[in-house]
Parts: structure tokens; C-alpha cells; sequence
């Protein structure tokens, strides 16, 4: 799964970036970053932190979004606390079935840029987390879907995202050996030429098709891992800078 990011401003800014407009990332600067939980050193998914996504909408201007999907059938905030902690990841195997997700897999998705991504492995009845990223240390850019949710008791909206998933490959199988998960999972990673293909409106069954055809692992021989601090806990250090370092776990034989 995906519940443990890293994603800095300048992985967030990617995309707006390729444009070469200074003046907008002077704009998404001063108007939307002051609104995130920008950097995130370490970010759990169940902290709900705010980070910016990229829409089919705006595809090269971010919006502000919080991670867990809120769907727009979500009528109290009682029933959103209930949900948002359910729907940070969506399996792309399934998204165009399951309630929560099938309306945003059709109509919403987005791009959220990270730095990398943590995940823990189990051994010897310890977890130990290990940090994900490209080799070329390039930020990652992952596929989502979102939602815009009207709150019907305040009337007030906000964006609110889920990261889609896909099996993992055969590094991930290495590392995400949750016993209670059934196969190692990974997020979405596109390519870049897959990005606009996976923000394009669906008109009809065979962009539908496109879109399946992109949920898949990606390329192990592109990614590399390595040990971390713990993430959880009293020896957990917070979301600083050196969370994503390498530290060595004597006992950890894998």
C-alpha cells in the first residue's frame, strides 16, 4: 500500500515547472503553499496532511488537497471521519467498481509529486521501514483520483484525494511482506509520457481502457530502497529532514 510519503517543494512544483512560467510559480508560491503541510520529511496518510494534486481542470497549475478521499455521496462530517481513513489508497484493480472510487476513476483523477515513498517490512515478528525513490532521484509522480466535497452542514468545499495502487513488483515483494495483505502493493508510479494519458476525460469504453492499461507495476531496475528510522513509535523523530536517511538495523537480515 501507500500510507508514508515524502514529498518536498520542489517534487511538488514538477509538473508546474516543465512550463518554465515564473510568474506562476511565484503565484502557487505565495498563494498556495502557505495552505499545505509543505515539506513533508514524513507524512502519514492517516494525519491528513494538505499537499497540492494535479488536475485534468489545471494540469499544469496544483490545487490544495487533502489526502482521503471524501466521495460526494458523504452527507456529515461524522460519516467523513467514518470514510477518509478508508480511503487513502484505492486499488486500481478496482476502482471503476467500487462506490467509493468509481465516479472519481471516471471523471477525476489527478497526479500527486513525492520524493519517494516508505514502506515496512516484516522479519523475525519486527517491522522495519525502508524509504522508496527513483534512482535517479528524480520526484515520482503518482497517480490519483479526487473529489471535490460540499460539507451540506457549512456549505464549505475542499478537494480531498486517494493514492491508486497497483501489485507490486519484484522489489516490493522483497520488502512489502505484510502477512495480513494478500501480495505486495505499490503505488501507481506513471511515466511521463503516461501523465496526460492519465489526466485525459474518459469519453467512451476505450479510454477506459487506456487508463486500465496504465495500472501497473513499475520497473524495479528504476527504483532503489534502503532502511530508515523507525516511523512509529517513541523512537519515531518526527517529520525532519534526516527521516529519509539510511540507518542500519543490525538484526535485519533480508
Amino acid at each position: 500500500m501507500c500510507y508514508d510519503i515524502k514529498a518536498s517543494y520542489e517534487a511538488q512544483l514538477r509538473r508546474a515547472k516543465r512550463k518554465g512560467d515564473l510568474n506562476a510559480i511565484a503565484e502557487i508560491e505565495e498563494k498556495l503553499i502557505p495552505f499545505t503541510d509543505l515539506p513533508l520529511h514524513h507524512a502519514s496518510g492517516f494525519s491528513h496532511p494538505e499537499l497540492l494534486i494535479y488536475t485534468d481542470r489545471s494540469p499544469d497549475f496544483p490545487e490544495v488537497a487533502t489526502w482521503g478521499l471524501v466521495p460526494q455521496w458523504v452527507k456529515t462530517e461524522e460519516q467523513l471521519k467514518k470514510t477518509w481513513n478508508n480511503t487513502l489508497n484505492a486499488r486500481g484493480e478496482t476502482i471503476f467498481e467500487l462506490p467509493s472510487f468509481k465516479e472519481s476513476a471516471k471523471q477525476y483523477r489527478c497526479i500527486i509529486y513525492i520524493d519517494g515513498f516508505y514502506e515496512h517490512h516484516h522479519f523475525n515478528h519486527k517491522t522495519y521501514p525502508f524509504f522508496i525513490q527513483r534512482k535517479d532521484k528524480q520526484p515520482m509522480a503518482l497517480a490519483g483520483l479526487y473529489s471535490e466535497w460540499t460539507n451540506p452542514e457549512t456549505g464549505g468545499r475542499f478537494n480531498t484525494f486517494t493514492i491508486v495502487t497497483t501489485k507490486g513488483n519484484s522489489m516490493m515483494a522483497k520488502i512489502h511482506n505484510n502477512p495480513k495483505i494478500k501480495g505486495p502493493r505499490m503505488p501507481l508510479i506513471l511515466m511521463e509520457i503516461e501523465e496526460d494519458l492519465w489526466l485525459n476525460p474518459i469519453h467512451d469504453v476505450l479510454d477506459v481502457q487506456t487508463i486500465k492499461e496504465l495500472i501497473k507495476a513499475y520497473p524495479e531496475d528504476q527504483l532503489k530502497a534502503h532502511t530508515v528510522n523507525k516511523l512509529r513509535g517513541k523512537e519515531y523523530l518526527g517529520n525532519v529532514e534526516v527521516i529519509s536517511e539510511e540507518y542500519i538495523y543490525e538484526d535485519l537480515v533480508f
